[in-house]
């Protein structure tokens, strides 16, 4: 049995927070940090994107270096001696949170991410109030209502971190890169690319931007209230609108899905379609069928299983006896199962007697 703490050739030793380690070559600080166990703050920092190194929270200090350096960007070196925690970190990172909460209110109680939020947390971790950013004297910035790069998705600057994460998975993630930041200064916004007139907006509406906003500065616009993080219930599903099998999570509120979160793993690794990510309406859709319904005369009355199975198989052999196999043409669905795919073929061409069958995924 091999141990744990297994070396290697290329390992690199360095020294964290007075504990020598063990860490393989190309690594960073924040990559060996956290397989220690060491926490280390992080807003911009996320696993699926390359190092953005624009909230700065994640400074440590290293022997030798005169400034702090970022950990989520800087790789270690043989020999490297890493503090984390110190008076003076503290302090740098107690202050850049304040600048970084100017612009977002500390109104935490209705958004939906209370409870649930990392500038919350960070927040009360520093005891980071609205006096403490009386220091500075700067008023909140008014920013007009423009359009973001979807209709599906609304922007909210005032919450805005400009973090650089939704730019990032557009074009990362997505491959698309339909947003930017847009003016300077504190007047600096995310907006979309502008495309010459006439041609498609590069958005596909996707929403992985969305998913990766650590602070709800991007929403969905036709959702309801999503419920707060303790009264939300997460069921990780299997997405049914095509054949590719994606995994997703549905946040669940008494008995209503209110969204569509990201699910690690799978065929999709979290990514998302437009139909997988906003298409959850149907579900709970005051239209939506609970029943089986045959039409009598003018009306649509509801009846019962039996009934509505009798009355398909009845008109099944009279078409096919008055008009013979042919008549008949089956398409299948990408909501069904693979089992459920081959049974329904096997019966439109055993039982029916005909080879128009399609599936709606090839068309």
């Amino acid at each position: 049995m091999k141990p744990q703490n297994q070396t290697h050739s290329n390992d690199l030793s360095i020294t964290i927070n007075g504990k020598s380690v063990a860490a393989r070559e190309g690594r960073t600080i924040l990559d060996v940090a956290r397989e220690q166990g060491i926490r280390i703050p992080t807003l911009c920092y996320h696993e699926k994107l390359q190092p953005l190194e624009s909230c700065r929270l994640c400074v440590v200090e290293v022997e030798g270096v005169r400034a702090p350096v970022t950990a989520c960007s800087t790789p270690i070196t043989e020999g490297m001696v890493i503090t984390t925690r110190s008076t003076a970190l503290e302090q740098l990172r107690r202050e850049t949170l304040k600048m970084i909460l100017l612009n977002h209110p500390l109104n935490c109680t209705p958004c939906e991410l209370n409870g649930n939020c990392q500038l919350q947390d960070l927040a009360y971790e520093y005891d980071i109030t609205p006096r403490d950013l009386l220091t500075y004297d700067i008023a909140p910035r008014e920013f007009e209502v423009v359009e973001y790069a979807t209709p599906l998705i609304e922007y909210h600057p005032q919450r805005c971190i400009m973090c650089g994460r939704c730019i990032a998975a557009c074009t990362e993630i997505t491959g698309v890169s339909a947003i930017q930041l847009v003016g300077s200064g504190a007047d600096t916004r995310i907006g979309p690319v502008p495309v010459p007139a006439g041609q498609h907006e590069l958005c596909v509406s996707c929403g992985e931007c969305m998913a990766v906003c650590p602070v709800n500065a991007l929403t969905e616009v036709m959702a309801g209230p999503k419920g707060k993080p303790w009264n939300t219930s997460h069921v990780k599903t299997v997405c049914g609108y095509c054949g590719c099998g994606c995994e997703l999570t549905l946040d669940v509120v008494g008995d209503a899905i209110v969204g569509v979160s990201p699910s690690e793993g799978g065929v999709n690794d979290g990514e998302l379609c437009t139909k997988g990510r906003f298409g959850y309406d149907f579900v709970n859709h005051k239209d939506r069928l609970t029943q089986p319904l045959i039409r009598r005369g003018e009306s649509w009355e509801p009846a019962t299983w039996d009934e509505a199975l009798d009355l398909v198989a009845e008109r099944f052999v009279e078409i096919r006896s008055n008009h013979g196999p042919d008549a008949f043409a089956g398409l299948s669905s990408a909501r069904c199962t693979n089992e459920e795919n081959y049974l329904f073929q096997k019966f439109t061409r055993g039982v029916i007697g005909t080879n128009n069958v399609d599936h709606c995924a090839r068309l």
